[in-house]
């Protein structure tokens, strides 16, 4: 599938065997090359893999370093720190990990790169989370890589033009092959190049304030809220995404402030709406949600949330007025 003027293919097969510039490593931070994806690098690729690499360690989790690629058919392997010696993954060093891949073989200047699903397996990382993830920091480069490229030169580093997904087995080629499609299309297709304009609601209840616990990538607790759809308002837009994620009716709202860091949202960037409302009727989450909450207002900076989801509800707690 086509992203900018990079081509992203998704396969079934062994990482090992493909004649790529790079092939990328789920590394520990210590570049110990013991079982999983790394065991076989080494086994194939001969045991100068590992030594090169466990010189330039440890490192952060997150990042990563690259080494010749031995007898392998590639021409360098990407050690990417995707956890520490306690072989625990999550989320944001999955995403991190990515990103510094993709970093590093722009630094390389190669224009192929192989990844297998990051954090999958010693890591016991979700699949289908690992290819949303994955997908998001493909995307994030393609957009950054074209941007650069419409502002330089034609001597410039011409980037990545192909990144591959490889995956070992069919089941995984199967979860990866539908999740990803599926998402870059509703991205490309639906949503555009972006900024993307969303909305979010604080939603007072008696009780506290409504969050929800998202199912997707980036996990963590949410304001409800979501994408405004063309030829709507964003009032219409909060007012539907609250009914759609907490079955709640939206009312007398009002808005609080206009979000806009590039970074708030780490897949790529959003404007967004906050608006503070009351709900009306029986709250009750909805489909791609994995639960709903009505935390009490004590409690909500307790919580861990995507985003800047907490830098928002601090605002509205502090009863921060904003100025046009």
């Amino acid at each position: 599938m086509k992203i900018k003027n990079m081509e992203l293919k998704i396969i079934c097969g062994d990482i090992t065997e493909l004649s790529v510039d790079a092939i990328v490593n789920p590394a520990n931070n210590r570049f110990e090359m013991g079982g999983g994806v790394a065991g076989v690098i080494r086994k194939k690729g001969g045991a100068q893999i590992e030594t090169e690499a466990m010189k330039k360690g440890p490192v952060e989790i997150g990042e990563a370093v690259w080494t010749n690629a031995g007898k392998l058919p590639a021409r360098f392997v990407i050690h990417a720190a995707t956890m520490g010696m306690d072989f625990h993954t999550d989320e944001h060093k999955i995403r991190r990990s990515c990103a510094s891949s993709l970093a590093l073989a722009d630094e390389l200047g190669i224009q192929s790169l192989a990844f297998p699903a990051l954090g999958c397996g010693v890591g016991k990382f979700s699949l289908v989370g690992a290819a949303k993830i994955m997908a998001q920091e493909v995307m994030k480069y393609a957009k950054q890589a074209g941007w650069v490229q419409r502002r330089q030169d034609a001597r410039a580093n011409p980037g990545l033009k192909e990144v591959v997904f490889c995956l070992y087995d069919a089941a995984a080629y199967e979860t990866f092959m539908t999740t990803v499609a599926g998402y870059v299309t509703h991205i490309q297709d639906t949503l555009g190049d972006g900024p993307y304009v969303t909305v979010d609601a604080i939603i007072e209840m008696p009780q506290g304030i409504v969050v929800i616990e998202r199912s997707n990538p980036p996990f963590g607790f949410a304001l409800p809220g979501g994408f405004v759809d063309y030829g709507e308002s964003l009032e219409q837009a909060v007012c539907r995404e609250v009914k759609e994620e907490t079955h709640l009716d939206f009312v007398d709202f009002r808005q609080l402030h206009i979000y806009s860091d590039p970074g708030r949202d780490p897949r790529f960037h959003t404007v967004s709406t906050v608006f503070v409302g009351a709900g009306k009727g029986t709250p009750a989450s909805g489909d791609d949600a994995k639960a709903l909450r009505v935390v009490a207002r004590d409690d909500l900076l307790r919580l861990e949330y995507a985003f800047d989801h907490k830098q928002i509800i601090e605002d509205y707690l502090n009863g921060k007025i904003f100025h046009s």
